[in-house]
Parts: C-alpha cells; sequence; structure tokens
C-alpha cells in the first residue's frame, strides 16, 4: 500500500497573514526573512516549532511566524521557554529576544538558561538601544552614549553578550550580521543542529533610534578590515587583500601582516570545538581592542554535556518506575504537612 508524501516546505509556509508592523528598513526584516527561509530546510514537521518572545520590537516576531508561539512578558522568554522544553522535549523551540529583553530585566533567565544546557535557540536582535520605547540606552549601548535617558552620556559600561554567554558556560556560542544573509542562514543551520542551549546574537540596525550602529562592520567597503568570519579549521586570516591575520602569542591574541617570514601557518588555527571556554571568551574580546576586527561565526560548539531536559525527563522517568505516577488529588488532601523520601 503506498504513502502518502506531504510536499515539501517551503518559506511561505512559514509566513503569517499578519501585517508586519517593524519601521521601514529596520534589520529584524532580514531576520524574519532569514529564519522563515532556514526552517523549511530543517527536516523538521511544522508542527514542531514554536516561537516565544518577551518584550521589545523583536518580540514582534511570534505573530510573523506561521509556527505555535508565545508572546510574554518583559524578560520571561528563557523561562517560559524552558517550562515548555522540559514539558515537550520533542518541540523545536526557538527564543526570540533583545539587547534589552535578554540582558536587562531578563538577564537572570538569560544566564541559568544557558547554564542549564536548555535546549534552545537563542536568536538575541542587538541593535544597542531600547527601539519599542523610543530609544532609550540598553544593556549594549557604548560608554557614553548620549539618549533620551542619558543626555549627557550612559556612565554603564556595556555587556558583550558573546562574553555573557560564554561565560555562563553556554555550549553553542555564535554571532551574525542581519545583512549577511547567506552567513546567518547558515549560522542558524549550525545553531538549529546543535542539541543543547544555542545562543545566536545577530547584529542588527534600527534605523531610526540608533541608525549606523554596526555601520563599520555593514559597509561595504569597510566590513573586510572590520569583520573576521570564523571557521572550524580554517585560519583567523582577514582583510581586502587576505593580508592580514591573528596568532597566539603566549595567552594571548596579536595581530599580524602576512609576509616579512609571516605565513598563514602561523595563525592561530579556529577550534569551535575546543574543549576550554576560556578560548572562545578570548576570541569575544578581540574587537574590545584597537585594531582588532568583530568576529562572526560560530565561536563555540560542544556537545559534551547533557540537555536539562533529558536529565530531569530522565529523574522524572527513575522515581515513577520506583514509586508509581502518584495521585495529585490524593497528595493535595494528604494533611498539612508532606514527607518527601
Amino acid at each position: 500500500m503506498a504513502t502518502a508524501t506531504l510536499p515539501p516546505l517551503t518559506k511561505k509556509d512559514f509566513q503569517t497573514d499578519q501585517e508586519v508592523r517593524w519601521c521601514p528598513g529596520c534589520g529584524d526584516y532580514a531576520i524574519l526573512s532569514a529564519v522563515q527561509s532556514v526552517f523549511p530546510e530543517l527536516g523538521i514537521p511544522k508542527e514542531k516549532f514554536v516561537v516565544i518572545s518577551g518584550i521589545g520590537c523583536s518580540s514582534r516576531f511570534p505573530y510573523y511566524m506561521n509556527t505555535y508561539g508565545f508572546h510574554t512578558i518583559h524578560g520571561r522568554a528563557p523561562a517560559v521557554a524552558t517550562g515548555l522544553k522540559l514539558l515537550r522535549p520533542d518541540l523545536e523551540v526557538w527564543v526570540a529576544t533583545g539587547d534589552g529583553d535578554a540582558l536587562s530585566i531578563g538577564g537572570n533567565h538569560t544566564i541559568h538558561m544557558l547554564r542549564r544546557n536548555v535546549g534552545l535557540k537563542v536568536l538575541l536582535f542587538n541593535n544597542k538601544i531600547y527601539g519599542l520605547t523610543k530609544g532609550q540606552y540598553s544593556p549594549t549601548s557604548e560608554f557614553g552614549k548620549k539618549t533620551k535617558s542619558t543626555p549627557f552620556g550612559s556612565a554603564d559600561r556595556p555587556f558583550n553578550p558573546i562574553s555573557l554567554a560564554i561565560g555562563s558556560e553556554a555550549t553553542f556560542v555564535a554571532r551574525s550580521v542581519d545583512v549577511f544573509q547567506s552567513h546567518l542562514r547558515d549560522t542558524l543551520k549550525q545553531a538549529a543542529a546543535h542539541k543543547g542551549a544555542a545562543f545566536v546574537e545577530i547584529l542588527q540596525n534600527c534605523n531610526i533610534f540608533n541608525d549606523g550602529a554596526w555601520f563599520d562592520l555593514t559597509e561595504k567597503d569597510a566590513r573586510s578590515e572590520h569583520v573576521i568570519q570564523l571557521e572550524h579549521g580554517k585560519p583567523l586570516i582577514y582583510g581586502k587583500n587576505r593580508d592580514k591575520g591573528i596568532r597566539l602569542k603566549g595567552f594571548d591574541l596579536e595581530l599580524v601582516q602576512l609576509g616579512n617570514g609571516v605565513s598563514e601557518s602561523d595563525l592561530l588555527v579556529h577550534d569551535a570545538h575546543h574543549p576550554r571556554a576560556a578560548y572562545a571568551f578570548l576570541l569575544a574580546h578581540m574587537e574590545h581592542r584597537e585594531g582588532f576586527p568583530t568576529p562572526i561565526g560560530v565561536l563555540r560548539a560542544s556537545d559534551v554535556l547533557p540537555r536539562y531536559e533529558d536529565v530531569a525527563n530522565a529523574q522524572l522517568a527513575s522515581v515513577i518506575a520506583k514509586r508509581g505516577k502518584g495521585d495529585l488529588n490524593e497528595l493535595l488532601r494528604a494533611g498539612d504537612t508532606w514527607e518527601v523520601k
């Protein structure tokens, strides 16, 4: 007996009939397009996808994805997504969040979700500003940033989202840029293939309240000099003429010019699977040093740690096997105290 086969999914299958209500020119459009293009290529049934968000411009994402979704409250998307992943580990749960939503009011939820290695895919849209509330400084705004809430300049040192994720022992950490569409789609595919917590920072422009925040990286003539693309197993080389590189000098990184006795073989070869997070942390801080480029790509990808939901559900199954399922009704009426053995 022949079995019916469903037609392959397309980008259109993940588009909704909702009017996309972002400002014209916003980088969110590019991210939405990339995600809608990647989802049908993952070989996952459409009904298995869930997109969960918090509050902010980025958090309108679930409305525009034709999947199951949940628009939660400010900063709490990781907590809600963790609960869902625990209950339904078979689902493909993605979190759409912003630099304010994830790193300010939601900072605590973000770091604990990452350290637990919950099998979520987290997309952090970083435009270095609060866009939804009309242009206040955010946890990623640069020191001295003048905004409506810091008219004399911000006195805060900004978070580096990548460093924060690596410091939380996230098992997959990557970065891409809204307008680097090919690179962004490839990064999303790698995140989707990761079994544990996958954290992807996406540098994104807010053309209304923080236009040009990433101009040094996205401007066509400058990107080759200011961006280095990390590829596992390949040397750290960049520049319009591919004549600049990074090598390891003791416990630090050093910029070098190829030639005059310096060759590709002297450069640091990227190891995304390095067993120690310190290596990825070192890469994450290149952009804060004068003359160094900003790294994009996968900084860390490690599958050695178990997923939180697998450990928790195995523990639950073990207890049920020993003591039975139990009766919640009976427990609630058992008395004023419960004894846990």
